[in-house]
C-alpha cells in the first residue's frame, strides 16, 4: 500500500478541513460557518431556488443541505416557502435579515481570505484556485 502522501483524495479533503476552519474561525464574529456563509451568498447572487437546485449548485447532499439550512432557518437567515400544491417542493430564499448576515460576514470573510493569501501567497493561492475548479469542470 502505498503512503499518505501518495493519496490524493486524503491529502486534499485534509487541506479542505484546515482551510475550512481557518474560514469558520473568521466567520465565527458573526456565528456563521463557512458552508452557511457560502450558501447565503449562493442565495444572494442567484435567488430563490429548490432544495434540489441549491444542493447542486453546492454540490452538497441533500441531507447534509438539511442541516445546514435548519439554524439559518430557525434564526431567520432564510425562508422556504413550498412550490405550488406539492409541500415537498421548497423554494429557499435570503431574508432581509440573512442579507445583513451576510454583508456583516463579508469582511470576515476577506480576513479569512487575506490570512490565507498571506500564509499561502497570492499567486500560488490563485493557481490553486484555478486547479480545484478545474478538477470541478473537468468531471462533468
Amino acid at each position: 500500500m502505498e503512503g499518505p502522501f501518495d493519496d490524493d483524495c486524503f491529502a486534499i479533503r485534509q487541506a479542505a478541513r484546515h482551510v475550512s476552519q481557518l474560514y469558520d474561525r473568521h466567520l465565527a464574529n458573526v456565528g456563521l460557518t463557512i458552508t452557511q456563509f457560502s450558501l447565503l451568498g449562493r442565495l444572494k447572487r442567484a435567488g430563490p431556488m429548490t432544495m434540489k437546485q441549491l444542493a447542486d449548485i453546492m454540490r452538497m447532499q441533500r441531507t447534509t443541505l438539511v442541516r445546514t439550512i435548519q439554524p439559518l432557518r430557525r434564526n431567520g437567515l432564510i425562508a422556504s416557502e413550498a412550490l405550488g400544491a406539492d409541500v415537498r417542493t421548497l423554494s429557499i430564499s435570503l431574508t432581509c435579515a440573512g442579507e445583513e448576515l451576510l454583508q456583516a460576514g463579508r469582511q470576515h470573510w476577506h480576513a479569512a481570505q487575506a490570512e490565507f493569501e498571506h500564509r499561502f501567497g497570492v499567486q500560488r493561492a490563485a493557481a490553486l484556485r484555478s486547479e480545484l475548479f478545474a478538477i470541478i469542470r473537468d468531471s462533468v
